[in-house]
């Protein structure tokens, strides 16, 4: 009579917690910095210091709930710093920190890998619908 192989449990090395903490921080910022709206609000601000209403005006198709929710954000994280000066009406005006700067440089790197290789993302995809 033959004994049945079982099979053995696959044992999965564990991330150290550490490890997994650097993961873990890194997808909450990259959340952040991967949403669309950041990239822009990013590169308007690259130009230097902007009120609320001119970024709303350079981005286009952002609305004014979501522009205000990512400047928040951005705010929040150390990106961005808000200004109001105490004139009538209040004048409030963004401009992004040294943090905030120091982003400019990768999301630049990123644009251009983007556009170099766009047109084979492209195909790849097209190739993909037509399997399907």
């Amino acid at each position: 009579m033959a004994m049945a192989n079982k099979a053995k449990p696959v044992v999965q090395p564990r991330v150290p917690e550490d490890e997994h903490a650097s993961c873990k921080a890194l997808g909450l910022v990259l959340d952040r910095v991967g949403d669309k709206w950041t990239v822009m609000v990013v590169g308007g601000l690259s130009k230097g210091p902007m009120r609320f209403n001119a970024l709303l005006r350079l981005i286009g198709g952002v609305s004014h709930r979501m522009l205000t929710l990512t400047l928040r954000g951005l705010e929040h994280d150390g990106l961005v710093k808000r200004t109001v000066y105490p004139t009538v009406p209040t004048k409030v005006e963004y401009e992004l920190t040294d943090v905030g700067r120091s982003l400019i440089k990768p999301l630049s790197a990123l644009s251009e890998w983007v556009q170099r290789n766009q047109p084979a993302i492209e195909a790849a995809r097209a190739s993909r619908k037509l399997v399907e």
